[in-house]
């Protein structure tokens, strides 16, 4: 490390750091200051933003994907009435557009921004394509398919000083709606630092093929026995995905989607070239009955099927009114196939099989089962990913739980040539 000086690069670790949500990284080089993400963590006690970063100080901001980990902070940012651009796909504007909206909307607690930042936000979006670079005077950016969500991009970041790769959240593995992350395009011998996530670091995923069957049987042999399925599952990315793979196992039963996983399903259809297989695509949305009304609603619990809802991690949405219809009846299943952060009711629910609803702990007789069908890199895929860097190139560990990540570092150490840094939240490298 050296004395900060014109020339040199500087990364400051603003969220993200032994926690998964709430990504957010400055860079610095010469008079730009370019950030990476500006996301919130979801918590009991409220959303937590990254440290505060001056919008005065930010030349430029790019966008990973929509979700809210990576997303949810960047109108405050805004708040001042500053214009900063932010590079991102177009898929990833409309997203972000539906996810922030609702974010207002359902916040029980006071966020510092409203919809005019929202909006200010939104029209500060330059979209970039994949594999298509930008550049800020002497700066590069270049937006790489990340294979995570729909839109989701890694930034390749080219300075004359170093070379920066972000990766965002990454997927290696085909899915039934996605392709993986085209690492093809990244020339890995000039790269000197790369920022990457650690979600799964500890955790190796199921091979996926065998996963997929597994599901569809499940859900055969609870509606099979009279019974309803309830997959709480992310509006953007793992709702379509779960619809995907029902309806390339050709499953025979009723599937409803419900809550904002319509809209985001809306918004995918006007962008064909970000889904891997759009004719299944469109299938598998047509073959799903899509709630409009309470009336509707009513009517899904009265047969044996499938429903495909957010939110997710059970924090809310059109889930939590099917699981308390169904959660008193043994023959009915709540499949997870999301991540279920710690402390969240998803989780709570998959430790104990209790829900509390209000203020009641209920039992949950229904069965639980939780199906990895992650979008982010395991164990496996992220040593994959790390075998292609080249000897003594710097790597940070992010977005990932503490104990995890600091295993991870370690088995890093023991298995490649590289310089693994484990950063604290707030922490400043220069370079």
């Amino acid at each position: 490390m050296v004395s900060y000086e014109k020339n040199n690069i500087r990364l400051s670790f603003l969220g993200g750091c032994g926690e998964v949500g709430r990504v957010a990284i400055k860079i610095e080089l010469k008079d730009k200051a370019l950030l990476l993400d500006y996301g919130v963590a979801l918590s009991e006690d409220g959303p937590k933003f990254p440290y505060h970063v001056r919008p005065r100080e930010i030349t430029s901001i790019v966008l990973s994907h929509a979700h809210l980990d990576h997303s949810g902070a960047l109108p405050y940012l805004f708040s001042s009435g500053i214009s900063i651009p932010i590079y991102t796909t177009s898929l990833t504007a409309k997203l972000s557009k539906l996810l922030l909206d609702d974010f207002l909307h359902i916040s029980g607690y006071h966020l510092p921004f409203e919809e005019q930042e929202i909006k200010l936000c939104l029209n500060s979006v330059r979209a970039i394509r994949y594999s298509r670079s930008i550049t800020i005077e002497d700066v590069s950016i270049r937006a790489i398919n990340a294979g995570h969500i729909p839109g989701s991009i890694m930034t390749l970041i080219e300075t004359p000083r170093s070379n920066i790769l972000f990766t965002g959240d990454f997927n290696l593995v085909k899915t039934q709606l996605l392709n993986p992350a085209t690492l093809s395009k990244v020339d890995f011998s000039k790269i000197d630092i790369v920022i990457m996530e650690s979600t799964y670091a500890n955790v190796d995923h199921p091979e996926r093929q065998k996963l997929e069957k597994e599901f569809v049987e499940k859900c055969r042999e609870v509606v099979d026995r009279g019974g309803i399925v309830l997959v709480p599952a992310f509006a953007v990315g793992r709702s379509q995905e779960i619809l995907c793979v029902l309806r390339r196992y050709n499953f025979e039963y009723p599937i409803v989607l419900d809550g904002m996983a319509r809209q985001a399903s809306r918004i995918l259809l006007s962008f064909p070239e970000f889904v891997r297989d759009y004719k299944l695509f469109k299938s598998a949305l047509s073959y799903a009955t899509w709630i409009t009304g309470w009336s509707e609603r009513r009517r899904a619990l009265k047969s044996p099927g499938v429903i495909v809802t957010p939110a997710g991690m059970l924090k809310g949405g059109a889930a939590l009114y099917y699981l308390y219809k169904i959660y008193k009846d043994p023959r009915n299943a709540v499949f997870l196939v999301s991540y279920q952060i710690e402390g969240t009711p998803g989780r709570e629910l998959l430790e104990t099989h209790k829900f509390r609803f209000k203020d009641t702990l209920e039992e949950v007789k229904a069965e639980v089962k939780w199906f990895d069908f992650s979008a982010h890199c395991g164990r496996k895929e992220l040593f994959k990913f790390l075998s292609l860097l080249k000897p003594g190139t710097k790597v940070f560990i992010i977005h990932g739980e503490q104990e995890a990540i600091k295993q991870f570092a370690m088995d890093i150490n023991e298995t490649f040539d590289l310089e693994v840094i484990v950063p604290k939240m707030g922490a400043t490298y220069t370079y």
